[in-house]
């Protein structure tokens, strides 16, 4: 069994705490930039643009992830402390709140610039597990998003939670929805490479299934627990993503 007892602060800088969460996002959005710069991006007109549609991608990141933990999963809270909604740096970011603003940030930016937004989000799609995985050790490190009790040989007890053996639920998520759906979309890459779109859809899928299945691993949110059927809300909201996958790769499939 291996005990969790990790410091949330990877350094400090005089009174500056730079907190392993937010290391997460700069090495995800940074090591997917050069993912996509380097490897991933063969249209000239994306490749040149790429670097302002960095900007757009960042904020639609910030304030989606922002916005959809609080609106999805702790509204009554932020309600009551409205001064908290800036404190990002003490976590609360939903990854389906982010999805939705890179979708809507990516829309403005290709219209902007009169161009496909597929042309974007088939790239983020394929960069987008490397932020996963990054984001999933941290939330490991920090102790947050835990698993169920289990006895486990590979049982994890977080010190800072309580002392008793739990799945190690962030490790599955970053195996799951960062290394494996990584592999698994340059697969699909490779193999519908005309097929605009459609990285975009089976992204949604396979996330989301892989989501959907960790959470029975995982305690659901204190504040929310279990909606209905014993399903979270992480799970429900899944469940929309994926029929939203479904109808999106089967349209971009069909598109010749």
């Amino acid at each position: 069994m291996f005990i969790n007892n990790f410091d949330p602060v990877a350094l400090e800088i005089f009174s500056l705490e730079v907190r392993w969460y937010s290391l997460a996002y700069i090495f995800g959005i940074l090591f997917g930039w050069i993912l996509a710069k380097k490897i991933f991006i063969q249209n000239i007109e994306v490749q040149n643009k790429f670097d302002d549609y960095l900007t757009y991608l960042v904020i639609g990141i910030i304030l989606g992830g922002r916005l959809g933990y609080i609106l999805i999963y702790n509204l009554n809270f932020y309600a009551d402390n409205p001064l908290d909604i800036f404190k990002i740096w003490q976590g609360g970011m939903s990854f389906h709140g982010g999805l939705i603003g890179v979708i809507f940030a990516s829309i403005l930016f290709a219209k902007k610039n009169n161009q496909n937004p597929f042309l974007y989000m088939d790239i983020v799609a394929l960069v987008a597990p490397v932020g996963l995985f990054f984001g999933r050790i941290a939330n490991f490190i920090n102790s947050e998003l835990y698993g169920t009790i289990t006895n486990v040989p590979w049982a994890v007890t977080f010190i800072q939670v309580d002392n008793l053996p739990r799945h190690p639920s962030q490790l599955y998520e970053a195996l799951l929805e960062g290394l494996f759906l990584f592999l698994l979309l340059i697969y699909f890459r490779n193999k519908f490479s005309n097929k605009t779109g459609l990285i975009s859809g089976l992204f949604l899928i396979i996330y989301s299934i892989f989501r959907f299945i960790i959470e029975f691993y995982r305690v659901p949110d204190e504040q929310l627990g279990y909606i209905f059927l014993n399903l979270t809300m992480g799970q429900v909201v899944s469940l929309i993503f994926i029929l939203s996958g479904v109808i999106l790769s089967y349209l971009k499939y069909e598109t010749r």
